[in-house]
């Protein structure tokens, strides 16, 4: 058939061929799929980071599987059957928690991220104007961006298998832990790209997505400590914490009364009831992101541009007697009153204007709320008398700076990413501005932003200290420390922006930094409290579990552009924690802080240095080489 053809049409019949796998692929899918997400699903297995994500979170999760084994077994010296069923039986539940945290905040971010990403360059518009329906659109988006983590979570399955072989879990309980995860990645995924396409700005996006996600794990909380009551229509408050919220069902998942049983009992169990509430809360999100998504794009600051543009000249002009119309006269529209802009336009920018979206007050107000339970939290572990250890205290406060920490490195990797996307960066490179101008505008204006986020931790620390929960020489520690950290991640996410060209890249590689800073540190406090055995046989565990996160570190970091300050920050920055840790648990707080303000304070000047005094390379403008 080929040969008949005229000599003009062989190349479109090759491309015929190319993309017929495409073609059938695309008439196997669902209409409400679409092409978006038949398209991902064709090129993503041409990627090796596909390959290489699904193989690092699994060689994570061996790693950490032979390092709890190796401090399990150094912290006794006879081990019976028993010892290791209770080892399984912790690991299991450690690695369902770690699993769950992970994978729903990276769903949230991908989804959201991917979005926004489209909105920042202006090429959802153009997907606006195609023959895809709604639901092709936000569907497609969704499975496509959270595509990499269905897949790793599937992964994981035969290693929490093996993890059975241990005892103490059977192949039930894994089934209901990986059906508790599946809802909540789609759960999440859902609010982020519903997020993404709602709202106008990344960081708005990004914060209002952290926000949500932490209120929703903190409803599990509130629910269990009986604030709405023992009992709510004739179930625990136990039980309705565990159907509604994702870190009480996969507690519950793990739990040895759901090993056994049938498909029903599987449905009318708290585990069940959560799997089909998180699809519940997927397919609502999902809904409403259908019904809109025309609705809210392009968004309203667009359509005023659009607006401001028709609006240059105004015709006016009156019909005559007659069928004629008479010639329009211009009118010119009267100039707005110019504004006096500082020695430093960046920073005037960042501060006078709303660069970051009208909304930003949405983001203060929910920050506000999500302060106000933290607060009550902690005033009500002081009011008890019965409390154990200061961890009731100091818990609320530790997770409210953790968040606080995430939406200020939010905040800065933003303010880089989104003029790189909408081609401004370029321009600001190209002016009379200089580094030094550019980069202390955008620390500045990042910090200026995220004032709330800053000063609400500190002055809950204040007041914890007034009531005598914290001493003078702790509150000192805190909040010097507090205020290190902040400067560490503001920093980051600026390194992170100039350092990366894909903002997709940069602001995954920046809250996965924050992020996976502070989950290690957890995973390390849970091993310690596990196997307290003798601290010298366990300390090549840990040894390890620190080599490799300097390695990573300094991947994600220090590789692009190489620097010995940074390379020295990479390497000690997980030692240092490690060690702030161990002396965290023996009450060492003064050993904890100089830790902590040494190590990322310098970790701070290695990034701040390169990106004033090599500038041209920070940004990718040149390499090294081309530096006379």
């Amino acid at each position: 058939m080929r040969q008949n053809l005229p000599p003009g049409w062989n190349a479109g019949y090759d491309g015929i061929n190319r993309h017929s796998s495409f073609i059938i692929l695309h008439s196997s899918f669902p209409l409400f799929v679409g092409p978006v997400f038949a398209r991902e699903l064709v090129t993503a297995p041409r990627s090796w980071r596909l390959f290489a994500t699904r193989a690092a979170y699994v060689a994570a999760l061996f790693l950490l599987v032979c390092t709890t084994f190796l401090a399990f077994r150094f912290s006794q010296q006879r081990l019976t059957i028993g010892d290791y069923a209770r080892y399984g039986t912790f690991l299991f539940q450690l690695l369902a928690r770690l699993q769950l945290v992970v994978l729903t905040f990276f769903a949230a971010l991908s989804a959201a991220a991917a979005v926004a990403h489209e909105k920042d360059r202006r090429t959802l518009e153009l997907l606006l104007l195609t023959r895809l329906n709604n639901s092709e659109l936000v569907l497609g988006k969704l499975l496509a961006s959270i595509l990499r983590i269905l897949m790793v979570l599937a992964a994981a399955f035969p290693l929490f298998v093996f993890i059975a072989l241990f005892g103490g879990i059977s192949i039930g309980q894994i089934i209901r832990v990986f059906a508790v995860t599946l809802a909540t990645v789609l759960a999440a995924g859902s609010l982020g790209g519903l997020l993404a396409l709602w709202r106008e700005k990344t960081f708005q996006t990004l914060a209002l997505t952290a926000m949500t996600l932490a209120a929703w794990f903190a409803l599990g909380e509130i629910i269990a400590a009986g604030v709405f009551g023992a009992s709510i229509r004739g179930a625990s408050a136990a039980q309705w914490a565990e159907t509604l919220t994702p870190w009480r069902a996969v507690l519950a998942a793990t739990r040895a009364q759901y090993a056994s049983g049938s498909s029903i009992d599987f449905l009318r169990s708290v585990v069940g009831g959560y799997a089909v509430f998180g699809l519940g809360l997927a397919a609502v999100f999902n809904a409403i992101a259908v019904w809109r998504v025309r609705v809210w794009n392009p968004t309203r600051t667009q359509r005023l541009v659009l607006a401001d543009d028709k609006e240059g000249t105004i015709f006016t002009g009156r019909q005559s007697a007659t069928t004629e119309v008479a010639a329009p006269a211009v009118t010119t529209r009267q100039p707005r009153p110019s504004r006096a802009v500082w020695d430093n336009p960046i920073l005037w920018r960042e501060i006078r204007t709303w660069a970051y979206g009208t909304r930003i007050l949405m983001i203060r107000v929910a920050y506000l709320a999500m302060f106000a339970l933290a607060a009550i939290a902690a005033q009500r572990a002081v009011n008890a008398a019965t409390f154990a250890h200061r961890a009731d205290i100091a818990t609320p406060l530790a997770l409210l700076s953790v968040l606080s920490l995430v939406l200020v490195n939010a905040q800065a990797v933003t303010s880089i990413t989104s003029e790189r996307d909408a081609r401004a960066l370029d321009l600001l490179l190209v002016t009379d501005l200089t580094p030094k101008e550019i980069i202390f505008g955008k620390l500045a204006g990042a910090l200026y932003n995220a004032k709330e986020m800053i000063l609400l931790p500190l002055a809950l620390c204040v007041y914890l200290a007034w009531n005598g929960a914290i001493g003078g020489e702790n509150l000192f520690f805190v909040c010097v420390g507090l205020v290190v950290l902040v400067a560490f991640v503001t920093m980051l996410g600026v390194h992170c922006g100039m350092t990366y060209g894909s903002s997709l890249a940069a602001i995954t590689v920046s809250l996965g930094t924050v992020f996976f800073l502070f989950v290690g540190v957890w995973v390390s406090m849970q091993i310690m409290a596990a196997f307290r055995g003798d601290f010298y046989r366990q300390f090549p565990v840990f040894l390890l579990i620190n080599l490799v996160g300097a390695l990573s570190l300094y991947v994600a970091l220090g590789m692009r552009n190489p620097s010995t300050a940074l390379a020295i920050a990479t390497f000690f920055a997980p030692f240092a924690t490690f060690y702030s840790i161990t002396s965290f648990e023996l009450g060492n707080t003064l050993g904890v802080f100089l830790t902590v303000a040494t190590t990322y304070s310098f970790a701070t000047l290695a990034m701040l240095v390169p990106a004033l005094f090599e500038f041209d390379i920070a940004t990718g403008r040149t390499t090294g080489g081309d530096v006379g």
